[in-house]
């Protein structure tokens, strides 16, 4: 699965996904969807250097499916500001497709890319904001 993985990365990124390369161990979960056709989604998750990831910035612009398949990159806020609404829970009520902010905060819950309870408290502002 990861070796098709790697290779639509490749083609969605361009030459800076080389340095990627995910494996068994950077897979996180799977999703199913039953409508409106069956689905399985699987989410992956890699550490990156701030340079390694500079050069998948870099690489994606130039990428053959920029533009079409892929419209860039999003750097997702791991923040709260002080009004209390911008930063990640304003991210989060952005509309996603499929399972994207289900698989995203569980991400940043698994991996602990910010404290627990400041991720609730941009979940349940952004609720609010629904």
């Amino acid at each position: 699965m990861e070796e098709g993985l790697n290779r639509e990365l490749c083609e969605e990124l361009g030459s800076g996904a080389a340095s990627l390369h995910l494996a068994e161990k950077d897979y996180l979960s799977s999703h199913a969807s039953e409508q409106p056709q069956r689905v399985v989604m699987h989410f992956y998750a890699k550490q990156l250097s701030l340079e390694e990831f500079r050069m998948v910035e870099e690489g994606a612009i130039q990428a053959k499916d920029h533009g079409f398949e892929v419209m860039g990159l999003i750097r997702v806020p791991l923040y709260i500001l002080r009004d209390g609404v911008g930063g990640l829970p304003m991210f989060l009520s952005n509309t996603f497709i499929g399972n994207a902010r289900e698989q995203l905060i569980h991400a940043l819950d698994t991996l602990q890319l910010m404290p627990a309870e400041q991720l609730q408290k941009a979940i349940r502002i952004a609720q609010k904001r629904h």
